[in-house]
């Protein structure tokens, strides 16, 4: 039977995840806090929290249960936040292992304290790989994040401490404060490839919105519609990483868009590939082969109940089987969790052998190492 890798799960952070921080910041540490909801949230500025739980926290709840906030702590699954609560969950739906990102912890990304800022991360980090992965690190993946938009020194610092701990991968901000497209990273991504790691950031996970529309992130507020497009937030930094040269100049770098879906990517890369034919002669560009090969090899994708993306793969799609690695995004609102097997089974009843085991675990086990 073919083994399965969620390639997307989640924590939800418990109230001590910033425990280890020195004892300067303990008092300027986020802390979880009753909201007027009478839910529980994270208070990232000593203010009363901007949202309580809900939408995140979803796992074991019906659709027509569902709430957008207003959940206490206690009131959400332990795997959200214990590993080996987080186990349990995984063999309900068949899942052998787990790629864990952060939830509200992202949100020290925007902190003006940067001090205070690296101290969590480095707090949540330790948390993350030591307490949650270490109950079973050949199932669960945890993700430290790196502060990227501080010295480079301390992003590739912090991955270095942080592979040496056990992690596999890492996680970088969906918005930081530099396009990662700039020169400012290449030594992030060569410390990426000297260690072997991969490198993923998740939507628009960390930092500060660029413009407000139907959502407006810094409030933690956000809307079907804000939904539906961050589905295609991942368009904008892997073109432009693409046609800056970055994975000509670093060609065993791995990085993840997770939560993207796949359906999209075919246009994508038709539209990259002619650009690349039609502007070769104009211009210098920083690579030599047709940007849809980097599918795959360097760029990668998870993917939900994306019929679309699982009908096109179906069909032979260039490339889609390569990049794409299937999640169960536990225990968000669109989870497939606890049906995954049902989901699996319907998505994939059209894919040859082959196609269907890259997707449901070989992309994975290559890009994280497992």
């Amino acid at each position: 039977m073919t083994r399965v890798i969620s390639a997307d799960c989640h924590v939800n952070e418990p109230p001590w995840v910033f425990d280890r921080v020195p004892i300067e910041y303990r008092d300027q540490v986020p802390k979880m806090l009753r909201a007027p909801d009478g839910g529980d949230g994270w208070s990232f500025d000593g203010g009363l929290p901007k949202r309580s739980l809900g939408v995140e926290a979803m796992a074991g709840r019906a659709k027509h249960e569902y709430q957008k906030s207003g959940l206490k702590f206690e009131e959400i699954l332990p795997g959200n936040y214990d590993g080996e609560a987080h186990l349990k969950d995984m063999d309900i739906d068949g899942i052998d292992v787990s790629v864990v990102y952060p939830a509200q912890a992202i949100f020290i990304y925007m902190s003006d304290d940067r001090g205070l800022a690296l101290a969590c991360m480095r707090a949540y980090n330790d948390w993350i790989i030591e307490d949650f992965q270490g109950v079973n690190a050949k199932r669960i993946v945890g993700l430290p994040m790196l502060p990227v938009d501080d010295v480079m020194d301390n992003a590739v610092g912090e991955l270095e401490r942080m592979v040496a701990r056990g992690a596999k991968a890492a996680f970088i901000p969906g918005m930081p404060r530099r396009p990662y497209h700039a020169d400012y990273y290449e030594p992030l991504w060569s410390a990426a490839e000297t260690l072997d790691v991969a490198l993923t950031f998740h939507r628009t996970f960390g930092g500060k919105p660029p413009d407000e529309d139907f959502d407006e992130l810094v409030r933690q507020d956000f809307s079907a519609a804000g939904t539906v497009n961050r589905f295609f937030s991942g368009v904008r930094p892997l073109t432009y990483m693409i046609f800056n040269g970055v994975f000509e100049r670093h060609p065993t770098l791995r990085l993840v868009g997770a939560e993207l879906n796949c359906g999209w990517i075919p246009f994508w890369a038709q539209t990259m590939d002619q650009q690349f034919e039609n502007q070769v002669a104009m211009q210098d560009l920083p690579f030599a082969t047709a940007p849809s090969e980097y599918l795959g090899r360097n760029v990668f994708v998870t993917i939900l109940d994306d019929d679309i993306g699982f009908a096109l793969m179906a069909a032979g799609s260039p490339r889609l089987s390569e990049c794409s690695l299937f999640s169960t995004d536990y225990p968000h609102s669109v989870t497939l969790w606890p049906n995954s097997a049902s989901f699996i089974e319907r998505l994939t009843k059209r894919m040859n052998d082959s196609d269907r085991d890259k997707v449901l675990f070989g992309n994975a086990a290559r890009v994280f190492q497992g």
